[in-house]
């Protein structure tokens, strides 16, 4: 069993790092939010002061932050790990970020003799509650293959997409992909319902026909079809709007510097970016279909 640092506790870090416990490793935790970080201390964690304070001697360290500036600062500030860490442990940060910014990070750290790894991770809320994510991770095949022990205590799908940041590039198209199929089946459903149509019924002819898609199998987003999912608690996240549009602008930055043309994927952002400047940010996701009513 591996010493552990878990930086971030939000939605996915809290779950993810409850995995960590549940599989038996050791592990420190920070976080600005005290409620969950007792939460994780009445499951066996040890709350750190600070980020570095929970980093000194563990063997491995995750960050789960939310965007690249919070990654950077972490690592890269006057007193980032970096610079401040005695101790050389692997560093895996599960934050989605730019390619970017998950390659100047690496950079950093391999010249400081640290081994690390981009690895945002695939499944949503429920997945890290069960741990069954998908990770992808961007960095040095020794380092993913030493990762793996704590990688499988959070998830079922582990994949070595490339170098450094190609967890990053691998994470843009996913979620690019996913918001399209779910404004596409929330469209689909709701042209449904309004010409008569039982969304339940509906939803079963697609899950058995050419239409079947992972949204429509657990995620379904119109409300009453699926008990467990968002749509029928009051979209209550799961994966906000605001994770998607920014995930979203990603895919879009990433697209502009290849002269990629992503044609869907701009007009997913662009449904998206109208959701969310509705109010709708700290919903989840699935309630894209609100917008088609």
């Amino acid at each position: 069993m591996a010493r552990v640092a878990f930086i971030g506790l939000g939605n996915m870090g809290a779950p993810m790092a409850e995995n960590l416990l549940k599989a038996g490793h050791s592990l420190k935790v920070f976080d600005l939010n005290p409620e969950v970080v007792d939460r994780l201390v009445s499951n066996g964690a040890d709350s750190s002061e600070t980020a570095l304070a929970a980093a000194q001697q563990a063997e491995i360290v995750i960050s789960m932050l939310p965007a690249g500036k919070h990654v950077e600062s972490a690592y890269l500030g006057e007193e980032g790990l970096l610079s401040m860490l005695s101790s050389r442990p692997l560093l895996i940060d599960c934050s989605t970020i730019e390619s970017e910014t998950a390659q100047k990070v690496a950079a950093a750290a391999e010249e400081q003799g640290f081994d690390m790894l981009d690895a945002p991770v695939s499944g949503g809320v429920a997945a890290a509650a069960a741990g069954t994510l998908s990770f992808m991770c961007g960095g040095k095949e020794a380092a993913f293959k030493q990762a793996t022990e704590v990688l499988d205590a959070m998830g079922k799908n582990l994949f070595h997409a490339g170098d450094h940041g190609a967890g990053q590039t691998a994470k843009a198209c996913n979620n690019m992909l996913l918001a399209i199929l779910m404004a596409g089946t929330s469209e689909a459903l709701q042209l449904g319902v309004d010409n008569g149509l039982d969304p339940k019924v509906l939803s079963d002819i697609m899950l058995a026909s050419s239409g079947k898609n992972w949204t429509l199998e657990v995620y379904n987003p119109y409300p009453g079809v699926m008990e467990q999912a968002p749509a029928s608690n009051d979209y209550k996240p799961g994966f906000m709007v605001d994770l998607m549009a920014k995930d979203l602008g990603l895919a879009e930055e990433m697209a502009l510097k290849s002269g990629s043309a992503i044609p869907m994927g701009s007009n997913a952002r662009n449904l998206y970016v109208a959701h969310q400047k509705k109010g709708n940010g700290t919903k989840d996701f699935s309630s894209i279909l609100e917008e088609l009513k």
